[in-house]
């Protein structure tokens, strides 16, 4: 009897996570390319990687590898199976001064031309055959912004990319999703932002931006100048353009 009894409660104490709906994990493992990555790249990617880390929010400018680190920690957690999907949120607001106008077909059609980034690093870090299982068997879910009111993702992966063009309230929604075993990346650049002054990320960015957070499992993260990696003449362009901003900035 006492047997039994001890028996009982040892299994009451296995586990005390929650338990919520989630998707089965990939059976199959993805042949991510090997990497050599930066000191500074790799400190992210623990961080990321971390299981303590719920939502990491990263900022810096063009060229620092902030996505391609996200995706490449996103596809470590597929293989992992400490989630089952990819959710790849953006918002549908072009960068250019004038927009292309209305695009034809439906809402995954239209949203078709702002996948190519992701597109872009998926194809750098794995052969074309993953790629493909992973968008048929629906492991990747991109979803504009826009339609993200009342979801709730459990053991996933979602990734806000181009955040700086989140606006306050977006950013709200987006980290309100955040369900049980997941985990959040928000990746903006201020520098880029095309809302006139009226973007949510940097504002949001700095509100976690403390111990407090930390201990809840929220993290910043920054990129410098320096740290750019795309080309050695792109850290002279935004060098260049800081001086600008800084001048013209004392001019007013």
């Amino acid at each position: 009897m006492l047997k039994n009894f001890k028996a009982l409660e040892n299994k009451n104490q296995t586990d005390k996570s929650p338990k919520v709906f989630q998707r089965e994990k990939i059976k199959n493992s993805l042949n991510i390319h090997p990497l050599k990555f930066t000191p500074k790249q790799q400190e992210l990617i623990n961080l990321i990687l971390d299981k303590k880390s719920k939502i990491i929010f990263i900022e810096g400018p063009a060229g620092t590898t902030k996505s391609y680190c996200a995706i490449y920690c996103a596809l470590t957690l597929l293989n992992q199976k400490r989630c089952s999907d990819i959710v790849f949120v953006r918002s549908i607001i072009e960068s250019a001064s004038k927009g292309l106008g209305s695009l034809p077909g439906e809402s995954s059609e239209k949203f078709k031309p702002f996948l190519l980034p992701l597109e872009d690093k998926l194809s750098e870090l794995l052969p074309k055959s993953d790629i493909d299982f992973l968008f048929k068997d629906q492991r990747i879910h991109p979803i504009p912004i826009n339609y993200l009111r009342g979801a709730s993702y459990n053991a996933k992966v979602i990734i806000g990319e181009e955040t700086q063009n989140f606006s306050f309230k977006e950013v709200t929604t987006l980290i309100t999703r955040l369900g049980e075993f997941s985990k959040m990346i928000l990746i903006g650049d201020s520098r880029q932002s095309d809302l006139n002054g009226k973007s949510g990320f940097k504002p949001m960015f700095d509100i976690f931006n403390n111990e407090e957070s930390k201990q809840e499992g929220i993290f910043t993260f920054t990129f410098s100048i320096d740290d750019v990696l795309r080309s050695g003449v792109l850290k002279f362009i935004l060098k260049r353009i800081d001086d600008y901003e800084v001048n013209k900035n004392k001019t007013l």
